[in-house]
């Protein structure tokens, strides 16, 4: 039998970032309600914070590729799963406005669909009309191709119809005239569609029809939208906006469809002015976590490990097939409680309330990151000749508080400050201070009047560093453990 030493020394609970960790994802993915409702077409958009599991349903989508397919559905990627963003290219040169954007999306999409009818060789007339009007339009690249290479065409018909000296465009019907293509991004009148013009809007239908005569559904799935455009929140806002503003414009469309994985403070970012658009975003959802669906990914990964199954004699099956399973086997891996006494919290919990921000949610990538901290950590102390944890525990309560400083600093500096580095000297100068802030008490360390520290304090709660506690005349500012270790901060309310 294999010792305690040797379990752990190939114990792994995979990686944090669905990137990272694409081909295992599939064999431990939790099917989520989420997930399901994906699947079953019920929804288009998803939302949730950082790291909940948006990348993962992105590469699984692409991973089921041919379960997919025997129902029908083709699944095409919109971004890239890794490297360097399809839309990064956007940033140093994007379209001038809003509704050249909602132009650029409705060319990508329709390129997209373009190479998927040639590459499955769907042969019909909506489908050959389609193909024959992005030819002409040079909006299908020909050779080796990639979604850079199609987004850059998209971009470069849009420039000419819009740069173009021989071009001439009609302000009533907003056709691009002279230079070979005959895509409008406006309905062309009579005397332009006898010569053979067609709207970015009719060709969507054309395809749509397209995908319905051969009993197909095409998806188009777009994640790391927070990525593609984070050095410019002016781009973001203009991008994200005519997006949803062309999946509604699909939204009467039955077999080609958006699917959209969206971080939800960002979809709050570009709606806090107000978006006519979001009242018929209806077919969404978000990706919430509870402490069971937790518990099952943690054991799931557990179980992927064939010497842990050997240790702790178990099969997977029987595991999964019961919550109380799953708590057992999760119970002789980890310590019942991580500090001892009656009235403090189970493992799990402790767990859950360390690896959540001030919006209280855990997400699964901290989750992940504790759990193989934690590991990383016992190794650490056996190899230091310290004892074996007792029975048949794998993880002491020493490993996993040891975790928890390396969780704080990567979640506060590669996840809080990086995307919020307009917050990061407010957040920086409570370094040291107490976990529990009120407005005078920051308006001192700050050294700015009380009205300035609680605009800075509800901006910090927003993004989740501060949990707002107390009543609306006293509110109290309370740090989550989350970001604790990472400022150094001391338990305990402010004088």
């Amino acid at each position: 039998m294999m010792t305690k030493r040797e379990v752990l020394a190939s114990l792994t609970f995979g990686q944090r970032i669905a990137e990272d960790e694409a081909d295992a994802l599939a064999s431990y993915f939790v099917e989520t309600e989420q997930w399901r409702k994906i699947i079953s077409g019920e929804a288009d958009v998803v939302y949730g914070p950082k790291g909940s599991g948006k990348s993962a349903l992105y590469s699984l989508l692409r991973q089921k590729r041919e379960e997919l397919t025997a129902k029908g559905i083709i699944p095409v990627a919109g971004e890239n799963v890794r490297g360097t963003p399809v839309f990064e290219d956007l940033v140093a040169d994007p379209p001038a406005s809003e509704e050249q954007f909602r132009g650029l999306w409705k060319l990508y999409f329709l390129s997209l669909m373009g190479k998927a009818l040639q590459v499955l060789r769907l042969k019909n007339d909506h489908a050959d009309a389609v193909v024959a009007a992005l030819e002409q339009a040079q909006l299908l690249t020909t050779g080796e191709w990639s979604l850079r290479k199609m987004l850059k065409s998209a971009l470069e018909y849009i420039r000419r119809a819009e740069l173009s000296a021989e071009m001439k465009v009609n302000p009533a019907t907003g056709l691009l005239e002279g230079f070979g293509g005959k895509i409008t991004l406006r309905e062309p009148g009579a005397e332009e569609e006898n010569k053979g013009f067609i709207s970015a809007d009719s060709l969507l239908v054309q395809a749509d029809k397209a995908f319905a005569v051969e009993g197909k559904r095409f998806w188009i799935v777009l994640d790391r939208l927070d990525v593609a455009f984070a050095d410019s929140e002016g781009l973001e806002r203009n991008a994200l906006r005519a997006l949803f503003r062309v999946y509604r414009d699909m939204q009467g469309l039955n077999n080609v469809s958006v699917k959209i994985l969206l971080r939800d403070d960002i979809w709050a970012r570009i709606t806090d002015e107000g978006f006519r658009e979001a009242s018929h975003i209806t077919r969404a959802v978000t990706i919430t976590w509870e402490a069971r669906a937790l518990l099952n990914l943690v054991i799931r990964r557990a179980l992927h490990n064939a010497e842990l199954k050997a240790y702790y004699k178990v099969e997977s099956e029987n595991v999964l097939a019961s919550v109380e399973e799953q708590r057992k086997l999760f119970y002789r891996i980890f310590p019942p409680q991580v500090d001892a006494g009656a009235r403090k919290s189970t493992t799990l919990d402790w767990m859950l309330s360390r690896t959540a921000d001030g919006t209280k949610q855990t997400a699964p990538r901290e989750l992940i990151h504790l759990l193989s901290a934690a590991r990383d950590e016992q190794l650490k102390l056996l190899e230091m000749g310290g004892q074996e944890p007792p029975g048949e525990m794998l993880i002491s309560p020493a490993a996993l508080k040891a975790a928890l400083p390396s969780v704080s600093r990567v979640r506060y500096n590669q996840t809080l400050c990086a995307e919020h580095a307009a917050f990061k000297p407010w957040m920086a100068q409570l370094e040291g201070e107490k976990t529990q802030q009120t407005v005078a008490t920051l308006a001192k360390i700050w050294k700015v009047p009380a009205a300035e520290a609680l605009t800075r304090a509800e901006k910090l709660s927003d993004i989740g560093f501060f949990e707002m506690r107390g009543t609306k005349e006293q509110p109290i500012f309370w740090v989550p453990f989350l970001y604790r270790d990472a400022l150094h901060l001391v338990q305990g309310p402010a004088d």
